[in-house]
């Protein structure tokens, strides 16, 4: 099978927010004299959670938790009552909150303060949607599809956010359906431009290879996206987390291999991946 093509989309694994995350969690862990927690995974990246835990960054799962030293805020932000809170617990506070998932605080709060009913598109539950929530206050409502737009009271004018993660696909349904609903509509894309490079590198990639293999956490939501956009091109779409699962069986009948990753995926990990299949093939 050695004569087999791999290839690597043009955009592809751990992004600027991610690398600066890591770098000052890194930093802080080599200068630090007490404990360096994050709060939370820093991604959502299991693997890449396991070796800051082996240089000596913890996860808390609440503020509470840390008794000193330093908190690392997360990647995907977090409402400012934590951040107060931390303050007040005398711990030092590192925030490696994504610069622009912060455009989307400040997005979603200026709109609020204009008078906006504030809808954000996004994933339920996810702690970058939470942190957003926090910043708009209680008059805000999470949107994933169209359909969520039936419990909310649209009498007044509409202001839009977006999970810097979602596809544009995801706006677009959302925003259309608004404008049935609403004669003053706001909408401010904050789809992060990493995000739309990898989506569209990806989907293009995928349009000409017969397998992808996408590498990334399970957890993330902007890796599983990933894989959606892969898979409605590439029927042989296999997300991995790691190396080791990826089987020679994937490979079957297959001349030309697309590989990607997501924003929250380091080089290392899709090299190991590269070194995998490459090895697989020369079996």
């Amino acid at each position: 099978m050695s004569h087999i093509e791999i290839e690597v989309a043009r955009y592809a694994g751990v992004c600027y927010g991610v690398e600066r995350a890591l770098g000052m969690a890194e930093k802080a862990a080599v200068e630090a004299r007490k404990p360096v927690n994050t709060l939370g995974p820093l991604i959502h990246n299991p693997l890449v959670v396991n070796d800051l835990e082996s240089i000596g960054v913890g996860t808390a799962s609440s503020v509470s938790e840390v008794e000193e030293g330093t908190l690392i805020i997360r990647a995907h932000g977090v409402v400012p009552s934590v951040v107060e809170d931390a303050r007040t617990r005398g711990l030092d506070v590192l925030d490696a909150t994504c610069p622009y998932v912060k455009k989307v605080h400040n997005a979603a709060e200026r709109l609020v303060r204009e008078g906006y009913q504030l809808i954000v598109v996004g994933e339920s539950g996810h702690p970058e949607v939470e942190g957003i929530m926090g910043h708009a206050g209680d008059d805000a409502h999470v949107v994933s599809v169209p359909g969520d737009l039936d419990a909310i009271d649209l009498s007044r004018k509409v202001g839009v956010v977006v999970q810097t993660t979602q596809t544009p696909g995801a706006l677009a349904d959302v925003v259309a359906e608004l404008s049935k609903r609403t004669m003053d509509l706001r909408v401010i894309n904050t789809i992060c431009s990493a995000t739309q490079e990898r989506q569209d590198s990806a989907a293009e990639l995928a349009h000409r290879v017969d397998a992808m293999i996408v590498v990334g956490g399970k957890n993330s939501g902007n890796t599983r996206r990933l894989a959606e956009i892969c898979t409605a091109a590439c029927p042989k779409t296999h997300h991995i987390e790691d190396a080791s699962e990826i089987e020679p069986a994937w490979f079957d009948g297959v001349s030309h291999i697309g590989v990607t990753a997501g924003a929250s995926t380091p080089a290392s990990h899709i090299e190991r991946a590269l070194v995998r299949m490459r090895s697989l093939l020369e079996s």
